[in-house]
């Protein structure tokens, strides 16, 4: 791997920020100074240091995002900002593991570990995925049995088994929490709106068995736990 590359990997900035690092003389290559950003590396067995700093390399990396409003779930966009524009951490190939949509907030995982992100958004696996809402209407119990049951959207399409559960109601609003195990464009919008009901807010509070660290505010996020990710993984 070339050192630019690595260390543009291990969030030290672009391309054109590390190699000027590297000019600079801060980089050292089993204790020797390495002023060539072209110089090729061995990521498993060389010793890289930035400011005399051991860098240890990482194939693949894991961040909890609180998605806010506002933003979409794409490495790119012409016209929003999108959810890679709140990660700091310079890596050239993180994704949003699926999509949240613009005006929904809550838990999103960000990688660059394609393989993993193919485990969780496979239909087969029917990966579990929680949310929070907030309803207007009355949510009932046959509203619950319609959800276990199968809702039908998008004219002729019956949704999987869904876990919907009452936590208030109020006036002519209802809070709940709705488990599904799929993730057609603006599910659980359409599900409720099949029900005569609208989603005012919409909240991811879990995936599989990642919780979203409610010390996140809005925007922020952390590295995802070893034991997180083991969780995540099985």
């Amino acid at each position: 791997m070339r050192l630019d590359k690595f260390l543009a990997h291990h969030g030290f900035g672009t391309r054109k920020e590390v190699k000027s690092l590297i000019k600079k003389g801060f980089v050292s290559v089993n204790e020797n100074i390495v002023k060539v950003d072209k110089v090729h590396v061995d990521p498993y067995h060389d010793v890289i240091k930035v400011n005399n700093e051991l860098i240890e390399y990482e194939e693949n990396v894991y961040y909890m995002l609180n998605k806010p409003a506002g933003y979409v779930s794409a490495t790119e966009d012409q016209i929003h900002p999108t959810v890679i524009d709140l990660i700091d951490d310079y890596h050239p190939d993180l994704f949003p593991v699926g999509r949240l949509d613009i005006d929904t907030e809550g838990l999103l995982i960000i990688t660059n570990d394609g393989h993993l992100a193919h485990q969780l958004l496979s239909p087969k696996k029917h990966c579990s995925k929680i949310y929070y809402a907030r309803i207007k209407g009355i949510v009932t119990q046959d509203d619950v049995d319609l959800f276990l049951k199968g809702i039908v959207i998008d004219n002729n399409y019956q949704c999987q088994s869904a876990y919907l559960k009452i936590l208030t109601t109020y006036q002519d609003e209802s809070e709940v929490e709705i488990e599904i195990f799929e993730g057609k464009f603006h599910q659980i919008k359409k599900m409720f709106l099949s029900i005569g009901k609208e989603v005012l807010y919409l909240k991811r509070i879990q995936m599989k068995q990642l919780i979203l660290d409610e010390s996140l505010q809005l925007g922020e996020y952390r590295r995802i736990t070893d034991e997180e990710l083991y969780r995540l993984k099985q």
